[in-house]
């Protein structure tokens, strides 16, 4: 198979032959070809709780409308995600772990969940960092409970969030990280000394940076500062305009940099389905005509409606970054903080065959195609 495109990263006009995997990429020399669309790196995307209607976090969720919501992600240039499991019952979450992996065995969709991510249960129980999650769930790090995940789901769960203000923390921290788990900070209240011990342990990113936190901090020192100025953590932003303001946004950018900041969508199942009410788990959730995800009757976010193409709109109207270095964040970052391998190096030669082409006019990104693994799953009409 062949793809002639302008590389959206690199900027230059190329041609990728592929099978599964990325077999040769070739600079195009033929003046007589013009206008070229952009090819990309598909979109890698760590946080998904759900998807256009579809709720992961129920244990009955149908394998048939798992397979709906990934087709609609395949639409917005996502290739590979981390379907995502926050806190509930012991129970519920093992429930949930497992009618995922069970989806991704039996569907051709499948072969676009990477692995799960979950957030949670062992979070900050204070209002504010705590988020949506449900406070009679929250529990302290169990190393047997990650056991059970891992179980239900052939060890695939890639991702774990944590606050590292449980005393039981580290230890746990240092065990996931043993057996080539990604620990993540989120959800906490947790002071300098805590995040501290937690990055020693072998916590390498933050969780949606600026969000599940206090409405009121105190002005230094508070643990978002901690975070954005602790360079062993990479960081990933909910960028819809909503979770994050622009001078949050840019400033968490400046300490990162470009190379340590991922854009996730975060998103529940209301994204990419209409205004109304939705399950996210034992809870429902409310999707508002501006696009705000919040539990039902309150102002609370629950996640976002956010799809990952409009992500890197976001990031570059709001903080002035190039194409090259939003792309860079939805697609190499991701897979290089998340441990996804075959995706870490961009178009070249021998990596996965995970492509996304799009157009670009004032701004908009339009998906033409997606593939993965060298197979196209989605053709724009």
């Amino acid at each position: 198979m062949r793809i002639i495109g302008l590389d959206a990263v690199r900027q230059e006009r190329v041609i990728l032959d592929f099978g599964a995997v990325i077999t040769g990429v070739t600079e195009l020399l033929d003046p007589s070809v013009q206008e070229l669309d952009y090819v990309a790196p598909g979109f890698i995307d760590l946080q998904v709780n759900g998807y256009a209607g579809v709720d992961y976090n129920s244990p009955v969720t149908s394998h048939e409308e798992i397979a709906r919501s990934l087709r609609v992600q395949f639409a917005c240039g996502t290739t590979r995600l981390l379907p995502t499991v926050i806190t509930g019952t012991y129970e519920g979450m093992r429930g949930s772990l497992a009618n995922l992996y069970a989806a991704k065995q039996a569907l051709p969709e499948g072969i676009a969940i990477e692995g799960f991510h979950v957030e949670g249960p062992h979070i900050s129980a204070e209002e504010g960092p705590r988020g949506a999650h449900p406070i009679q769930c929250v529990r302290k790090p169990d190393v047997d409970e990650y056991k059970g995940w891992q179980e239900v789901t052939g060890g695939l769960v890639k991702l774990v969030t944590i606050s590292p203000e449980w005393p039981e923390a580290p230890a746990y921290i240092e065990a996931l990280v043993r057996e080539g788990v990604v620990v993540a900070i989120g959800h906490t209240g947790a002071n300098r000394q805590q995040i501290q011990d937690a990055v020693s342990a072998g916590a390498t990113l933050s969780t949606h940076l600026g969000n599940g936190a206090h409405g009121v901090l105190a002005r230094h020192p508070n643990y978002l500062w901690e975070q954005m100025a602790e360079d062993r953590l990479a960081a990933d932003f909910i960028v819809d305009g909503i979770h994050i303001g622009e001078a949050f946004l840019r400033v968490a950018l400046r300490a990162k940099g470009v190379e340590r900041s991922i854009l996730v969508t975060d998103a529940s199942a209301p994204a990419g389905a209409a205004p109304g009410r939705y399950q996210l788990g034992d809870q429902w959730v409310d999707l508002t005509p501006d696009d705000r995800v919040v539990l039902a009757g309150q102002t609370r976010l629950a996640g976002s409606a956010l799809k990952m193409h409009k992500s890197i709109e976001n990031v570059m109207r709001m903080t002035g970054v190039t194409l090259p270095q939003a792309v860079t964040m939805a697609t190499r970052n991701p897979a290089r903080v998340g441990r996804i391998s075959g995706r870490q190096r961009g178009l070249v030669t021998g990596e996965r065959a995970d492509f996304v082409v799009f157009s670009m006019a004032e701004g908009q990104i339009q998906v033409e195609e997606t593939w993965i693994s060298g197979e196209r799953v989605y053709q724009a009409a």
